[in-house]
């Protein structure tokens, strides 16, 4: 079956964690640091394949993921960066955001290429802390943690025209005598489960892409039957062809018939109204000599409304070059830019803090007194007042906002023992 909508967990690299090392050498009993850096984490990219025409590989795959940064390692040596994950899409893909529904990417027009989630930074060793006062600093910066994200995927065909109408009512026939679309033509409702796109060309002048939209019902735009996936597909259009039975062979109206589609429409977007219309009255060779005729009923009801109405056979070709020349008219009249959704959702805007380099351990001459250090906790002592009753909040805001202690309860630190900062001391209390 053709596949229009698939929902998938993606999740970049993490960033390898910076080493702690120093150097050992003969002669240099007391070398410094020289912890390396770790890995940048690899991206989820995007990437349009002219090839594809549907989203069946993500129904059967849901989980994706980039590979993660390796570590550093001794003698400043660089971890290895993780893999990059390349997902391949068909165009005019629309990436949102699971959750809320908004638009992250649309892989149409110039977009052909998007990275999605980018992977963490990869942490810095030890050998980037050493100062004045700390020449041998024991910690370094983990890995920036990776991001993760479902996802859905939307493919919304890019065409200049949408052929609309209920079952049966000639648009798989009309498609394959005017363009170079081969649909499988029978007689049944929903014969055409998937949209066609056709080209349509002009001798001299460049032609315009058409697509026949699955036939709609009642109800479309409330997601009954493939309601919601066929309606995407006519978000791109620029002009709308509403093809319906003038001989009325299976007993529908071809007046309500455009009135309900244009409900279903409007239902599920406003703004699908605003695109030029134009009413292919169709199987007039069916139609017996001597009745109403259809044709000029849908001229009185629907050309005061500005809806051009041409009478055509899609079985004979009557009619069809009329219509097509006219299309072609309002197409060269209108914005020739595709329709391309804006980014709505921008997943840089989820990460997560990033880890601070610092070490919390028990000092080995005292089980009650708690040493932290690190380079972001000595430059917030420098510049904090900790005499003021607000300097000294802040200080502690910031302790608990970067997880410092929560790491204190983690290594054991009970009420009344003392928490060591580069010369000054605490008393923990909770």
């Amino acid at each position: 079956m053709f596949a229009d909508r698939a929902k998938i967990y993606i999740r970049s690299g993490k960033g390898g964690d910076g080493h702690v090392s120093f150097r050992r050498e003969l002669f240099v009993p007391s070398g410094g640091p020289d912890g390396g850096d770790g890995g940048r984490g690899g991206d989820v990219i995007f990437e349009v394949d002219k090839g594809l025409n549907a989203l069946s590989d993500y129904r059967h795959k849901r989980k994706y993921a980039a590979g993660d940064g390796e570590p550093g390692g001794k003698r400043r040596c660089h971890g290895a960066d993780g893999k990059d994950i390349i997902l391949k899409v068909p165009e005019g893909t629309v990436i949102k955001d699971a959750a809320s529904g908004k638009v992250i990417a649309d892989m149409s027009g110039e977009n052909t290429r998007q990275v999605v989630l980018k992977g963490g930074r990869g942490g810095n060793g030890n050998q980037h802390y050493a100062t004045a006062t700390m020449q041998a600093p024991k910690y370094a910066q983990p890995g920036q943690a990776a991001q993760e994200l479902e996802v859905q995927l939307e493919l919304k065909v890019i065409a200049d025209v949408g052929l609309l109408g209920f079952p049966n009512v000639g648009k798989s026939t009309l498609l394959s005598r005017v363009s170079n679309a081969r649909p499988q033509i029978a007689n049944y409702h929903f014969t055409t489960i998937n949209p066609h796109l056709g080209v349509v060309d002009f001798e001299g002048c460049q032609g315009f892409v058409i697509a026949d939209i699955p036939g709609l019902i009642e109800g479309a735009s409330q997601g009954v039957g493939l309601g919601h996936q066929f309606l995407r597909h006519i978000e791109r259009t620029r002009v709308l062809i509403h093809l319906v039975d003038a001989a009325s062979t299976e007993g529908r109206d071809p007046v309500e018939d455009i009135y309900k589609i244009n409900k279903e429409l409007e239902a599920y977007d406003p703004e699908m109204m605003k695109k030029p219309q134009v009413i292919a009255a169709n199987k007039i060779d069916a139609v017996y000599p001597g009745d109403e005729d259809p044709v000029e009923r849908l001229r009185k009801e629907f050309e005061p409304q500005g809806i051009r109405v041409f009478g055509i056979s899609a079985v004979s070709g009557k009619g069809l070059k009329e219509l097509l020349y006219y299309v072609k008219q309002l197409l060269d009249s209108i914005d020739k830019e595709p329709v391309v959704f804006e980014q709505e959702f921008f997943p840089e805007d989820m990460m997560i803090r990033e880890n601070l380099p610092y070490i919390v351990e028990r000092s080995e001459d005292d089980e009650h007194i708690f040493i932290v250090e690190g380079p972001k906790i000595e430059k917030m002592l420098g510049y904090t007042n900790l005499d003021s009753e607000k300097g000294f909040l802040f200080f502690q805001k910031f302790l608990k906002e970067s997880g410092i202690l929560e790491d204190l309860e983690k290594a054991g630190i009970q009420e009344g023992d003392t928490v060591r900062m580069y010369g000054f001391d605490f008393d923990y209390y909770k």
